[in-house]
């Protein structure tokens, strides 16, 4: 692997005859094409691929909201490539012949911010979720103002539901309304805070599972 900053034709991306051109932790690098090998993946090289295979399923859907609120970019790697590491080191599990997604490990966001403290959710009629929490808005780096993130996840649907701002931290409790489909489904839910302005963002907490009523 070569750097180079400047050449007669400056940066490229792409291959162009043996090599490769990237940009690589805020570098241009040249790299020569991989060869392909004919040699069988190893157990150890499926089970990788299947655990990463679903984490990226599970995270992919979310990656706008893993972008915004899973920290800054460090060393040219994005919120959403943290987000993947962290899954892929904490929230993967095995599951029979394949692998799982570990909810209670799951994170949506992830920062300084103060978290949600003493949460809970509870299934209400007309397919709506109450979410309580203790305002603790005199807290550390807490504002009245930090507003509400949640995602709301049905497996057997593969469906999400996410919310930014349906409340703040001051008013202890919100309503998420979803829909009518999700009727007697057991649903994973997750919340955290960020503030209302530059989407600094807290460490997100699991409320657990419920079933829609």
């Amino acid at each position: 692997m070569a750097t180079f900053e400047k050449g007669i034709l400056g940066g490229f991306s792409g291959k162009v005859g043996t090599v490769v051109g990237v940009r690589w932790r805020g570098r241009n690098v040249m790299r020569s094409v991989p060869q392909h090998s004919t040699r069988p993946a190893s157990d150890k090289q499926r089970e990788q691929r299947e655990k990463f295979r679903t984490v990226v399923q599970f995270l992919t859907p979310m990656s706008g909201l893993l972008t915004q609120y899973f920290g800054k970019t460090h060393d040219s790697r994005s919120p959403f490539n943290q987000a993947t590491s962290y899954h892929l080191n904490n929230a993967v599990v095995p599951s029979g012949d394949a692998y799982a997604i570990d909810y209670p490990k799951v994170l949506i966001s992830r920062g300084d911010l103060q978290g949600i403290l003493g949460e809970g959710v509870t299934p209400q009629a007309n397919q709506e979720l109450l979410l309580t929490w203790t305002n603790n808005s005199d807290q550390g780096n807490a504002h009245a103002t930090d507003k509400l993130i949640a995602v709301v996840y049905a497996p057997v649907f593969n469906s999400y539901q996410q919310f930014e701002g349906p409340a703040v931290r001051s008013d202890a409790t919100a309503t998420l309304a979803l829909p009518p489909f999700m009727v007697g489904t057991q649903v994973q839910v997750w919340a955290s805070f960020a503030t209302a302005q530059h989407g600094v963002a807290a460490t997100s907490s699991y409320l657990g599972e419920v079933t829609v009523q």
